[in-house]
């Protein structure tokens, strides 16, 4: 039933104009408008809804993520935009912060203005 339909997906924020130009403006997704106080964000076809709410806490976990074909050239651009990947404790980053999965796929994760967990995938094969 839900297998047609295009899927959005929602981040909360309690800093709206700070979320508005770190997705806008750092990560360079265009801004498609806004609903009901929510900046709605055009991915690939699908749509990013981040929504205003009064309070938030950080995320523990990824609640987003960007599969891409070249995570290291990806993230070389987001670094240069100011964006600090985030080291895991007992993972085996490389240098260059990198995670190499077991089944080869590449993955680097980062923070929004208000903590959530974002990713960068490239697979090894899907």
């Amino acid at each position: 039933m839900l297998a047609s339909s295009r899927l959005q997906t929602i981040v909360w924020t309690s800093r709206i104009a700070e979320a508005e130009k770190f997705y806008r403006d750092v990560l360079g997704l265009p801004l498609k408008g806004k609903s009901q106080g929510a900046l709605i964000y055009g991915v690939s076809g699908s749509d990013l809804r981040v929504s205003p709410v009064p309070s938030t806490q950080p995320s523990a976990h990824t609640v987003l993520g960007f599969a891409v074909t070249d995570v290291r050239a990806t993230m070389q651009s987001l670094a240069e935009r100011g964006i600090t990947l985030e080291r895991f404790k007992g993972f085996p980053h490389d240098t260059a912060g990198v995670l190499t999965t077991p089944d080869g796929a590449q993955v680097v994760w980062f923070r929004d203005p208000d903590g959530n967990l974002l990713s960068v995938v490239q697979y090894a094969a899907l």
